[in-house]
């Protein structure tokens, strides 16, 4: 049985429909990526499976249990936690004031100051920081960081190379190995680096225009498969799913 699972699912912004019946699974230790243009509704639909966003239509289950219209913090204490775009970081708080909110807020596990800032040593001479005065790289360290601190059993990273330097890019996805390798953590990631994607992911999904065009194994997928289902070149060719 698989760990998350969204059946049907739809959302909108006012009259906008963003996500539009949208079914995908990710089973426990799984990486699946999102990729898709701008505006093709992957973050709302991570925005939807974490509790911010209100779904239109469809269900979301997560370890067997139907999330509902159940709030936003009570789907991190069950165990989803999400790293929004633009990372949303309390700017006037330090570093470790951050991570403790998050910590008081979330579940018990192996997941504390000390084994964040093993994963991402790049934050130990950070601690007393305000988030507000951090780079982009050290601010979404940070943000991955307090995500962890709520212990999730589902990760969701919502654009984590956004507006870094390829440098940044690099240090943020180095320390992030250490969450992705032997955690046991389920990552739903949106990412618009297609090497990258296909070298990290257990899966693949393609979104256009609220819908899922391409679904499958990343070893399975090739760049000009995926950049042809991003660009809306594989619609009306009949099963666009892998």
């Amino acid at each position: 049985m698989s760990l998350l699972a969204v059946e049907n699912l739809s959302a909108r912004h006012g009259l906008l429909q963003a996500v539009s019946e949208v079914s995908l699974a990710a089973s426990e230790g799984e990486i699946l990526a999102l990729v898709g243009a701008n505006g093709a509704g992957k973050t709302t639909l991570l925005r939807t499976i974490a509790g911010s966003h209100r779904a239109a239509g469809g269900r979301i289950i997560f370890d067997g249990t139907e999330l509902g219209t159940m709030r936003a913090n009570r789907r991190v204490r069950l165990g989803i936690a999400l790293v929004p775009e633009g990372r949303r970081l309390f700017g006037g708080m330090t570093v470790e004031e951050n991570l403790k909110v998050a910590g008081a807020n979330g579940r018990p596990g192996r997941w504390t100051i000390e084994t964040v800032l093993d994963a991402f040593p790049l934050l130990k001479p950070l601690m007393r920081r305000r988030a507000g005065e951090l780079s982009g790289g050290q601010q979404q360290a940070t943000a991955i960081g307090r995500a962890l601190m709520t212990n999730p059993r589902v990760l969701l990273l919502d654009e984590v190379s956004l507006g870094l330097s390829p440098v940044a890019v690099q240090a943020v996805y180095e320390s992030l190995h250490s969450v992705i390798e032997g955690r046991g953590t389920t990552i739903v990631l949106v990412e618009q680096d297609l090497s990258r994607v296909l070298r990290i992911a257990t899966r693949v999904a393609c979104m256009l225009e609220g819908r899922i065009v391409l679904e499958g194994k990343a070893a399975d997928m090739t760049r000009e498969r995926v950049t042809e289902a991003y660009f809306g070149l594989r619609r009306g060719a009949g099963g666009a799913h892998a």
